[in-house]
């Protein structure tokens, strides 16, 4: 896919936040996206309300980006082109030391998708993606805690922790596939933390195509219960 760049539009020495997560999106204006009201032939849902489509990260009718990256709880490698056909996937980012709770918020919305899938009976259409970019902290022991700490059923074989081998490569992902301002900052305002990652609290849902039908580019803030009535209605119609 060809990747939106946002430089010359927000420089990263720009980004800043008290937090340590951001949760504008960037750029995007008023109008609902698409020219028809029925979406597009690739999508289910109609265009979004908001108009994303001048944004730097993946937006409605867009292709999810391929990734391939390890499952250390699984000791296996997920790629998410892998679902195509079988599965929408519900991916977001995190990082299990966020000081502020926006990524446990993130994870909560995916994790009452996995809940609400396992209660209506769509768990096997439905992959749950959630990507650290932390790999230096976060580790198998350390996601396999945060997964408890957060209510997820990690065991299911819907949800994956994928884990980046180096912070270059998830600087990489993050900044030239996934399309966001990305850095690891200093933290001396949190006496337990050498360094965090300002960040945006993008949620992307991609339907059994592998097209992207809903981007939440402030995730942690939207109502869940949106989250999951999206979710269904692209993995049922």
């Amino acid at each position: 896919m060809d990747r939106r760049t946002y430089l010359g539009t927000v420089g990263i020495a720009g980004l800043t936040s008290v937090s340590g997560c951001l949760g504008e999106t960037i750029g995007g204006g008023e109008s609902g996206n698409g020219s028809s009201d029925s979406g597009t032939p690739d999508t289910i849902l109609e265009p979004p309300e908001v108009d994303l489509s001048e944004s730097s990260h993946p937006t409605y009718g867009d292709e999810l980006p391929t990734l391939s990256l390890p499952d250390p709880l699984i000791d296996e490698t997920i790629s998410t082109d892998q679902f195509e056909g079988e599965r929408a996937v519900l991916m977001t980012f995190v990082y299990t030391n966020c000081p502020d709770g926006m990524c446990p918020a993130l994870t909560l919305r995916l994790r009452r998708t996995q809940e609400a899938a396992a209660e209506n009976g769509f768990s096997d259409d439905v992959a749950l993606l959630e990507m650290t970019f932390d790999p230096e902290r976060d580790t198998e022991s350390k996601l396999r805690t945060f997964a408890e700490q957060q209510g997820v059923d990690a065991e299911a074989d819907n949800w994956h922790f994928l884990r980046p081998e180096t912070y270059d490569e998830a600087k990489t992902i993050m900044t030239e596939d996934i399309g966001l301002p990305f850095k690891k900052t200093d933290a001396p305002e949190y006496d337990n933390l050498e360094y965090m990652f300002p960040h945006y609290n993008l949620i992307l849902l991609a339907n059994k195509r592998g097209i992207v039908e809903r981007a939440y580019p402030n995730g942690a803030a939207i109502d869940p219960s949106k989250v999951v009535d999206d979710v269904e209605t692209v993995v049922t119609k």
